[in-house]
């Protein structure tokens, strides 16, 4: 009997294939079908259903279907012990159905319920190992998600003033509208929060709770993309101030959180990290006009990114769930195949030539020094270009040299065949996807004039940002943690400036204060000896007392028979 992780990923790579080839079909003849299902009929009310498929939509959902395919293969083994494997994988199926839906959507109403569907789906799935960490990163994931859900109801509400929730109509035409001006804010802000940009950044590396098959889907082509993905879609209402502010917020990300995972430990934290900073590379070019570098450079950065997460967790599995990077060490003598892989990926993750990366980064980075920009934009991007390079020489010089600092009875191997299948499907299109994808996608070759020292600047602050790395790596393979906290600084940086802590603390800190002033003041003060406890024992005790008179009548007969004659006899004298 077939398993259901077989079942899905043979039906996932199916459709995969399928809607590759319509999506070239579709670029070739340069066509879009906007499709209309009449779901329901009411007397003169209809509820339809519309779907868009064009060569980007149809792209996309090829490569997110081929990306869970691998990832649904690869989780057989990853989730073996568990036992409840079947729900794991139909959580997992939920997930990427709901990205489904939002990809196809040109209606507001029907992206909500895709956009709903993730942040939900993806609560489960953080909080899917049942412990207070999981517990407490699935409730930051799903607040900082519902700002941004909050957002599109609101859109949805702005769009009545068109008399339809097509958006794809009124992009362009009403561009200069008031209306649709806030439509495309209230858009940029729920992308924001989907796609982890400051401030909404703390959930993104808390969300690495999940499992490592679910990060690798998520941090790839599915719940951080679909803001990306919106804002691609949005695009042509961008005003000129809201390109500026995203431009802003998105190279304060994409510089944060480079800066972050240079010093951060955990191995799948850095590599979230280093999501962030991409999702921010995309928001940034995105930002200076060019939609179809983005949605490039998010394609090729959904391969290498997944099996990115897939050789972290193939690692963490080895290393009985240990996830510290100080732990590891020579590596590549114990799981060789693992370890090409990881450095594959790097490095097109640094974007070193001839790899995925290097086609599309490389193109952000040239398109941007040919525009006219402020210095500012030109040395945060070359910044962060040198820091992605500087923590992926980091992190491969931790995992990959000196000598194994894990426990000695060890059974690290590459024999999770199951495992290594379901990355070898990826290795091909990491290489080769880049060259493939601006091939297909440009049908006439961007032409970048640049003086030789500008072309060469992102090569050497590629190179120059693994010199560093490996330095400070090696500098700092015997330094304390523990004295971290005490070093304002790095813990600041660490700490993504300070942003978990504002996420969480500093948002809840006043009202609980406030509760306790108000407790201790109201409930338990003043008001309750003069409110509801007071009276309440006030009128206790009078029942109690006309409860004597009750009860005892005779008694009380007879006494009042006494006073009475004693009235008499006081008042005849």
């Amino acid at each position: 009997m077939l398993s259901v992780c077989k079942v899905y990923f043979g039906l996932f790579l199916f459709f995969s294939i399928s809607l590759f080839s319509l999506s070239m079909h579709f670029m070739i003849l340069d066509l879009s079908l906007i499709v209309e299902v009449n779901l329901l009929s009411l007397n003169s009310s209809s509820i339809v259903m519309t779907v868009l498929l064009d060569w980007m939509s149809l792209l996309f959902m090829s490569f997110v279907l081929f990306i869970s395919s691998m990832v649904i293969f690869y989780s057989e083994e990853y989730m073996s012990g568990d036992l409840y494997i079947n729900r794991f994988i139909l959580l997992v199926v939920m997930f990427v159905l709901s990205m489904m839906l939002l990809i196809i959507s040109p209606n507001l109403i029907s992206i909500l319920l895709g956009w709903d569907g993730l942040g939900l789906v993806s609560y489960c799935l953080v909080i899917y190992y049942q412990n207070v960490k999981s517990f407490n990163a699935g409730m930051l994931t799903a607040l900082s998600n519902r700002i941004g859900d909050v957002a599109l109801l609101m859109s949805i509400a702005w769009m009545l003033n068109y008399g339809s929730w097509n958006y794809v109509y009124y992009l362009d035409y009403m561009k200069s509208d008031f209306s649709m001006s806030l439509i495309t804010w209230l858009v940029l802000l729920a992308a924001m929060t989907k796609s982890a940009q400051i401030p909404f950044s703390s959930w993104l590396p808390a969300a690495m709770a999940a499992p490592t098959p679910v990060s690798s889907l998520v941090h790839s082509s599915t719940l951080v993309t679909a803001g990306v993905y919106l804002l691609i879609r949005f695009n042509f209402s961008f005003s000129e101030y809201l390109m500026f502010f995203l431009l802003f917020i998105s190279s304060m990300t994409m510089f944060m959180s480079g800066l972050g995972a240079n010093f951060e430990f955990d191995l799948k934290k850095i590599i979230a990290l280093s999501t962030l900073s991409q999702l921010g590379l995309m928001m940034s070019i995105l930002a200076l006009g060019s939609y179809e570098l983005a949605f490039f450079h998010l394609l090729t950065h959904a391969l290498f990114k997944a099996l990115l997460f897939m050789c972290a967790g193939n690692i963490i599995h080895n290393f009985n769930n240990c996830q510290d990077i100080r732990y590891m060490g020579g590596l590549v003598k114990h799981m060789p195949l693992t370890c090409a892989f990881l450095n594959i990926c790097n490095f097109s993750l640094c974007g070193l030539p001839f790899l995925s990366g290097f086609y599309s980064k490389d193109l952000v980075v040239e398109v941007m020094s040919m525009g006219y920009l402020n210095i500012y934009i030109y040395v945060v991007y070359y910044l962060s270009i040198g820091l992605t390079a500087m923590y992926s020489f980091r992190l491969t010089y931790y995992t990959m040299s000196g000598e194994y600092n894990f426990i000695s009875l060890n059974c690290l191997s590459d024999r999770g065949f199951i495992m290594l299948k379901g990355m070898s499907g990826l290795i091909f299109f990491v290489v080769v996807s880049g060259s493939m994808l601006s091939w297909t996608i440009f049908p006439a070759p961007y032409f970048i004039c640049l003086p030789f020292a500008f072309k060469m600047m992102a090569l050497i602050m590629v190179l120059l940002g693994m010199y560093i790395g490996y330095e400070v790596a090696k500098f700092s393979i015997n330094y304390n943690c523990k004295s971290l906290n005490s070093l304002t600084l790095s813990s600041f940086l660490a700490m993504m400036w300070n942003m978990p802590v504002i996420s969480t603390l500093g948002i809840n800190y006043y009202p609980i204060v406030s509760g306790e002033i108000y407790t201790k003041i109201f409930d338990q003060g003043w008001y309750e000896y003069y409110g509801s406890q007071n009276l309440g024992l006030k009128l206790s005790f009078l029942s109690k007392f006309l409860q004597l008179f009750s009860r005892n009548h005779l008694k009380v007969y007879f006494i009042m028979m006494l006073i009475w004659l004693g009235f008499l006899a006081f008042y005849s004298f």
